[in-house]
């Protein structure tokens, strides 16, 4: 007999959940920092017209999948094609390796913002580089150590996915989801104000032409992925969840434009602060970890108020962490479920045990022990871990599925499951990008991945 599925209770529970996926790490601390090195305002300009274009296209391919078929990824792609079916296994290996590092970066996020909410945050910020080497190494006592944090992060994030879709996924991101706007907004407007501000706003929203180049272009696309949560499978499952009769090309352009917004406020959180902090010297939005639990806190230790701020800005980063991880977890726990039908309890258990397992060893990859003496590739678990997911599965999975809905199965496919819930206007763009622009831009991507981390290649070089 078959299972009746899980679903959204509404349109806007999907909105939100879908958005809460998208609204991350990737949106808080990346989006700045690749601002920052590709030319600030022609890269957010190149960014916003890839989003309502190659990004609309491959979200809107994925969640009309994962609605017409009623299945997770594992199973939904071999549904529309038999042929297919190994994409499905492919796409799910994407959320299951990202999960256990992200709950990792997840709990350093947790540690931060305990850290700032007790009024340590002076103290963080005196040594912000040795604290940060110190912790994550875990060189010190017990609460100086990832693992209690990771685990705490792992946990909530656990009991979440638990409640179900309805009572825990979609009422979690209902309330998170509009606290992370105004948190953000509020954030953001302190920053604006501080002596100095002004000159990295002008770098930030004007567009210099000069500055315009491909690597501009790939980077804005590739950050898409890590933005939008393309080809993760996560898409796919929640749409899997979603009511026939709810707009489904309208839900997509609000989903863009929530996380397009988030990312928007983010560059004018971090990027005019950073300038006034820094005298305009755009070094100082380095890459990576150190951005956030480095240079910030060393920002909100000269602002007045800094330790309110730093507070309001990591339980922000928390929010937006938390929902990520969330559908994450639910995609990887919904791909277990369709196979074993554990059902969710029992799946949720499982593969908190194995993100636990997993996670482990991104937790303590940057140490000193036997774990940390492990390099693949020459790099941490961590940083291994998100070079084989974000970098060669996830253009991998989205260039075939570009071939399976534009060349083989059809784009039709598509526009009639979004033509069930009303008209679709963006379909002649929808098309042209998912059998013709948006497959050679994602081989551009892969390429381009694996140059900039084996070190071959550097954006805004």
């Amino acid at each position: 007999m078959k299972r009746e599925r899980s679903s959204f209770t509404g349109r806007i529970g999907f909105v939100l959940a879908a958005a809460g996926s998208a609204v991350g790490l990737g949106n808080i601390w990346r989006f700045p920092y690749l601002a920052a090195k590709c030319g600030g305002g022609i890269f957010l300009l190149v960014y916003i017209i890839l989003a309502v274009t190659f990004g609309f296209a491959l979200m809107l391919a994925e969640v009309a999948l994962g609605r017409r078929t009623r299945l997770s990824c594992i199973g939904a792609y071999g549904a529309l094609h038999k042929r297919f079916s190994p994409l499905g296994w492919l796409a799910s290996i994407v959320p299951t390796i990202i999960v256990p590092y992200y709950c990792v970066i997840g709990g350093w996020v947790t540690k931060y913002f305990f850290e700032f909410a007790v009024g340590h945050g002076r103290q963080v910020a005196a040594d912000a580089d040795g604290y940060f080497d110190g912790f994550i190494t875990a060189g010190g006592q017990f609460l100086d150590n990832p693992m209690p944090w990771f685990l705490v992060f792992l946990l909530v994030t656990a009991l979440c996915v638990l409640g179900g879709v309805d009572k825990g996924i979609e009422k979690v991101s209902t309330f998170m989801m509009p606290v992370l706007v105004v948190l953000s907004i509020i954030v953001a407007a302190f920053s604006l104000t501080r002596p100095g501000a002004l000159a990295g706003v002008k770098y930030y929203l004007l567009p210099d032409f000069s500055r315009f180049s491909a690597m501009t272009v790939l980077a804005a696309m590739g950050q898409l992925f890590y933005s939008m949560s393309i080809a993760m499978g996560i898409m796919i499952t929640y749409g899997s969840y979603m009511k026939k009769e709810d707009d489904l090309e309208r839900s997509i352009g609000q989903i863009e434009l929530f996380d397009t917004a988030i990312a928007f406020i983010a560059g004018l959180m971090i990027i005019p602060a950073v300038f006034a902090f820094s005298g305009g010297d755009e070094s100082a939005l380095g890459k990576g970890p150190g951005l956030m639990f480095v240079t910030l806190p060393r920002v909100f230790a000269d602002m007045e108020l800094g330790g309110l701020i730093g507070t309001l800005f990591f339980l922000l980063v928390l929010f937006a962490a938390l929902t990520s991880a969330i559908s994450l977890l639910e995609t990887v726990v919904s791909i277990v479920d369709d196979k074993a039908h554990w059902g969710r309890r029992r799946s949720t258990i499982v593969v908190t045990v194995f993100v636990f397992a997993l996670g482990s060893l991104s937790c303590y990859g940057y140490g000193g022990g036997i774990i940390g003496s492990i390099q693949p590739l020459g790099m941490a678990f961590l940083d291994f871990f998100d070079f084989l997911s974000n970098s060669v599965i996830m253009p991998v999975v989205a260039f075939l599925t570009c071939i399976l809905i534009g060349w083989v199965a059809g784009t039709k496919t598509i526009s009639d499951e979004v033509e069930l819930s009303g008209p679709f206007r963006r379909k002649q763009m929808f098309e042209w990008m998912i059998r013709w622009v948006a497959p050679i831009c994602l081989v551009a991507v892969l390429v381009s991945s694996i140059l900039e981390n084996l070190g071959l290649l550097r954006y805004g070089s």
